[in-house]
């Protein structure tokens, strides 16, 4: 039984005195200091934190069930798995302490479902963690999700402003709201357990993740921290804490995920110790004290250390200087990168500090071996145990040993309580106040919306886009409108200002059109994507899906063109700014696409542009620390400021502007453009929008290799020869690389116990593609393969049109995994055609 909680302690002084410098430290450190603090970390220095005070009735409970426990079902408590790689009867055989739900494991076919289909799995997954048949006691299992901007793999929720248009606001108390609007959601689907907030503070937005951070402004992170903490849980020593509608939360990731060098995710950040401090940690200084009951490990390193291994920030700062008496869980398999581990064989990890390893898909592995290292004392049993409390302690406080069966708990199944109008008023509200305006020449905005309006831009009828990645699947790519049945498109917002208003508007995605229009508005900008699928080797906005060039036409019609720039990061984008009248960063703002049109039409008085930059604006596309920016931090602008944005140069800073072919063909899980998957089954031809998908025999999904499902698997379930290829649609002329000792590479692996047998080949565009080699991928562990091109130019290819890079077919059974596909140079001098 939960019993209430005893108020807050104050923090100490030291901790005080160290929050009044955040956001005033230097960051830019010199190369001494990095040096002096790379082999020590110094918990002396950090704030010292008083702990919550622990509740003495859990304290006593998790005193009753350690000694209860098998050695077994401790192990199972300090491992998650995923519920796509774990049945209900494994968690009750292995007794794991939780279940999380990746970016695309739903249950069912979809990466997302609906309440009922959640609250099922919620429901065999609990019951199963309960069972007491050959155990004293049984251990119920938490199951989390990132509901990083609303529960966005719940067919029906709210999806909010991602995190960078959140931090534009500035506004704590609705960030609050909005939290708690997000657990409400969470409770109807059976979830336990979010993994928010992300409290990184990106110094590089190159970074793919920059949209999941608040602001490269510390002072901005800390101030939300606590608050979405709250919203999430409730405040710690209330009655509400963790009551009905609120679920546990997570600060991630622990530690400067946001200053990987060059913004590379999981990376290095190469910061002194003063700023990973000062900077990096300044969230965790208002989420602790707040009560965050998990914190997630980063992927990236410190200094060149993993952070899944690190002892002295794990333990000896966030649980002892820091006061953090709540249980920390890994990232994906973050465990199997820290130096001397694999994913299923980490003992480093936990005795740094880890409570929870996140094992999605190794779970099976990592608990044999874990096992093993208890018995023969690798992982002292101390350790063990302090884990299994802390989990305890997070589990009990949670309530879940007295809340029953999700599916009987308050909120559980109800499809009605999913976008209820009060919360989506609060997520138009969050979009109004997100949005940026940067540019305002002659006060074209607000728009008269009794005017004729020319909409534009293949951003204004796809909700996908405005929602971005973790948004019904992982990279939140191939979505349609239905898919999003209580949310309205910024077109729909639109057309209901202007229709109510008695003006006029007419669509055309691609501006192809001739009409007389008074404001043409456009809206266009990036498509979505997630963590290092995301990441980019510079700023430069490269137009897709929409024709930019177009906005000039209509301007020099005098015609004034407003854009509403949709984007996880702030972009190089003068040449588009140069050509609208108004310009508005509008992040990535969700389902609620009337909260543009309310500040496109100022549709209430009390409306204006609220929002500022949280992130500084560039100025060139290539990132240097010597760079000042466009638009600083803070700026925005509002309908009355009498401020003119001059003609931007269309220097890119960037050399050679052309678009030049690098040589990928699939990386990071997606294909890179041109190229695009196809499938082909006899006179059957599909391209591959989203995962799952199959053609004919042939079954294709996601896996992974280096990281969360970076690579293909393909399986060939009959004998019809069915080929899967990466091409385009504008062949690409390869002949210099084929005399250049330039091989075809990638990496491969057969799921078999035994090597598999498949046919590669590269396509020209008048050949039928039957050209091909044979190759043997090795079974049960990835291989890299190195084909010469010559060994394609030499059966016939036509090398100077080639429109499928790769082609790989193979018998059926064949079971294999593909992952980064692209042309290397050949590094022994040695053409070879077998695959090397």
């Amino acid at each position: 039984m939960r019993t209430k909680k005893l108020l807050i302690l104050p923090v100490s002084l030291l901790y005080l005195l160290s929050i009044l410098v955040l956001g005033c430290v230097q960051k830019n450190n010199s190369k001494a200091e990095v040096e002096k603090s790379a082999d020590l970390v110094n918990p002396k220095d950090w704030p010292s934190i008083k702990a919550l005070p622990l509740d003495p009735v859990i304290e006593a409970q998790i005193d009753d069930l350690l000694p209860k426990l098998t050695l077994e079902q401790k192990v199972g408590q300090v491992i998650q798995a995923d519920n796509g790689s774990i049945t209900p009867e494994e968690v009750k055989k292995y007794r794991l302490g939780s279940v999380l739900s990746g970016g695309n494991s739903a249950p069912g076919p979809l990466p997302y479902a609906d309440p009922k289909t959640w609250l099922a799995m919620a429901d065999e997954y609990y019951n199963a963690s309960i069972d007491e048949e050959g155990v004293e006691v049984a251990i119920p299992c938490i199951w989390g999700i990132d509901a990083v901007h609303g529960h966005a793999n719940l067919i029906g929720a709210i999806i909010f402003p991602h995190n960078i248009g959140l931090g534009a606001m500035n506004n704590p108390d609705l960030m609050e709201q909005i939290a708690s609007v997000t657990a409400h959601e969470l409770t109807v689907s059976g979830h336990d357990w979010t993994f928010a907030p992300t409290l990184a503070v990106p110094q590089d937005v190159r970074w793919g993740r920059s949209y999941e951070g608040f602001s490269e402004e510390a002072k901005i992170v800390k101030s939300y921290a606590d608050r979405i903490v709250y919203g999430l849980q409730g405040r710690f020593g209330e009655a509400d804490f963790m009551g009905d509608g609120r679920v546990i939360s997570s600060a991630k990731h622990f530690l400067a995920d946001g200053a990987t060098e060059k913004g590379v995710d999981q990376g290095d950040a190469l910061v002194s110790e003063t700023e990973l401090r000062n900077v990096h940690a300044a969230g965790y200084y208002s989420a602790i004290p707040a009560g965050v009951q998990t914190v997630m490990v980063s992927f990236s390193s410190w200094q060149g250390k993993k952070l899944h291994g690190e002892k002295e920030l794990l333990t000896d700062v966030l649980k002892e200087r820091l006061g953090f008496n709540g249980f920390v869980v890994g990232d994906w398999n973050g465990h199997g990168q820290v130096p001397g581990c694999t994913n299923t064989d980490c003992a480093q990890s936990l005795n740094a500090g880890l409570d929870m390893y996140m094992a999605p898909d190794s779970w099976k592995g990592l608990y044999k071996s874990t096992l093993k290292h208890v018995k023969n004392g690798t992982i002292p049993m101390s350790r063990l145990d302090d884990a299994v409390r802390r989990i305890l302690r997070v589990k009990i406080a949670s309530g879940i040993f007295t809340k029953g069966a999700p599916s009987t708990r308050k909120n559980a199944g109800d499809e009605n309580l999913l976008g209820l109008p009060e919360n989506r008023a609060i997520a138009r509200q969050a979009v109004r106040e997100s949005m940026v305006l940067l540019k305002n020449n002659n006060s074209t905005l607000p728009i008269d919306a009794m005017k004729t309006i020319l909409v534009i831009g293949d951003g204004a009828e796809n909700i996908s886009k405005a929602c971005g990645g973790w948004t019904l699947s992982w990279q939140g790519t191939g979505h349609t409108n239905d898919e999003f049945p209580n949310g309205d498109s910024i077109l729909d917002g639109i057309k209901e200002a202007v229709n109510t208003a008695g003006g006029k508007v007419i669509y055309s995605a691609n501006g192809d059109t001739t009409v007389k229009a008074d404001v043409v508005i456009a809206v266009y900008g990036e498509d979505p994507y997630a963590e290092f699928q995301g990441d980019r080797e510079n700023l430069d906005f490269i137009p897709n899906g929409f024709d930019v060039n177009k906005l000039a036409e209509f301007q020099s019609k005098g015609i004034p063109v407003v854009s509403v720039f949709l984007s996880g990061r702030p972009l190089w984008c003068n040449p588009e700014i140069n050509k609208s009248d108004a310009f508005i960063a509008a992040w990535l703002p969700g389902t609620e696409g009337g909260g543009i049109s309310d500040l496109l039409f100022q549709r209430d008085p009390s409306f204006d542009f609220t929002g500022r930059l949280s992130f500084s604006w560039p100025a060139s596309a290539v990132v240097s620390e010597d760079n000042e920016p466009l638009f600083k931090l803070g700026y925005g602008l509002s309908y009355n400021n009498n401020i003119t944005v001059n003609q931007l140069s269309e220097n890119s800073g960037i050399e050679n502007n052309k678009v030049v072919s690098t040589g990928e063909f699939f990386s990071k899980g997606a294909p890179v453009a041109p190229w695009g998957l196809w499938l082909n089954s006899g006179n059957l031809v599909k391209q591959i929008a989203s995962f799952p998908t199959s053609v004919g025999g042939l079954i294709i999904s996601k896996t992974d290799h280096m990281a969360q499902e970076d690579a293909l698997r393909i399986k060939w379930s009959k004998s019809d020869r069915d080929q899967m290829r990466v091409s385009t649609a504008s062949p690409s002329n390869m002949s210099r690389q084929a005399n250049g000792a330039m091989e075809l590479t990638f990496s491969a692996k057969s799921f078999k116990a035994k090597e598999a047998v498949v046919e590669i080949g590269m396509c020209d565009k008048n050949s039928s593609c039957d050209k091909t080699l044979n190759i043997n991928i090795a079974a049960d562990h990835w291989q890299e393969y190195r084909i010469s091109l010559s060994c394609f130019d030499n059966l016939g290819v036509d090398m100077t049109k080639i429109s499928s890079a790769l082609m790989i077919t193979a018998g059926e059974g064949v079971d294999i995994g593909l992952s980064n596909i692209r042309l290397e140079s050949d590094i022994d001098a040695k053409p070879g055609c077998k695959g090397k």
